[in-house]
């Protein structure tokens, strides 16, 4: 069945997805948020969201939405806590996975979203921020990241600056990320260093390695992604995200701001 590559990394996602665990949502992830509901829909019925948007915790789920985001996370959560408390208190007593999209990684896994540029104070770019992530990646088991536009610009020798923490001999806690998937493979760090494990169809290792700011390990088994199912496009395009809002992360430009636009009139949000 025909897919697009915003469907094969959500996909993806869903298959990092283990039944009976939760899962952390962060902000402006549709990507993330369109395979976790597709595990639940799939092989994962048991698994529960926490949501730093409503600071909510729940296992039910809606359509992506933009305008009406809220429907999800504010509508169907069973419990709702503040963010110090579910950062400090809650989610560090429970195996909580989740997936980060770095503007910046290194290969060890140490990865960025606080700005580009050496002076903090005059970087060439402010980026999102940090969020919760310096706190959950000193402690977490279950780090997972995600790169929809794969360059020498987010895979990088060394990084501007840490926010997320990587494999290090000096760790007392925590794992360092385990995954990642981009458009145009998925990686992990089986022995501290990212290692491509599969190449998307149409692509090859020596492509990966040159939109990537450092030399790769490669596993020994390399081989191409398993396709979508007809069953799981099924479900993105009619179900879960019939917007498209997963689209927005791989778009940049006009073309994003065109779909962003033509998504909150369906919503009847403008």
């Amino acid at each position: 069945m025909d897919y697009t590559i915003d469907e094969l990394i959500s996909v993806c996602i869903a298959r990092q997805v283990e039944d009976g665990e939760l899962l952390g949502q962060g902000i402006n992830t549709p990507l993330v948020m369109a395979g976790l509901i597709l595990a639940k829909c799939t092989h994962a019925p048991h698994v529960k969201f926490s949501s730093a948007i409503g600071q909510g915790l729940g296992q039910d789920w809606a359509r992506l939405g933009v305008g009406r985001i809220e429907d999800m996370w504010l509508g169907k959560a069973q419990a709702h806590f503040g963010f110090v408390a579910g950062a400090a208190d809650l989610l560090p007593a429970y195996p909580l996975k989740e997936f980060f999209r770095p503007a910046q990684v290194d290969a060890s896994g140490n990865f960025n979203n606080i700005a580009f540029g050496s002076d903090y104070h005059r970087p060439r770019m402010r980026l999102p921020g940090t969020g919760g992530i310096p706190d959950v990646t000193t402690f977490s088991n279950h780090v997972y990241l995600y790169v929809p536009r794969h360059s020498r610009v987010t895979f990088v020798e060394k990084l501007d600056f840490v926010s997320g923490l990587g494999h290090s001999p000096e760790r007392r806690r925590g794992h360092g990320p385990r995954y990642l998937i981009s458009d145009l493979g998925q990686f992990d760090w089986a022995g501290g260093r990212m290692r491509l494990t599969t190449v998307h169809p149409g692509v090859t290792v020596d492509q990966v390695q040159k939109k990537t700011g450092f030399p790769l390990e490669i596993a020994p088994d390399v081989h191409e992604t398993r396709l979508p199912s007809g069953e799981e496009i099924r479900l993105l395009r009619e179900d879960i995200d019939p917007l498209g809002v997963r689209k927005l992360e791989t778009l940049g430009g006009s073309a994003r701001k065109d779909l962003l636009r033509e998504i909150l009139i369906r919503e009847n949000a403008l």
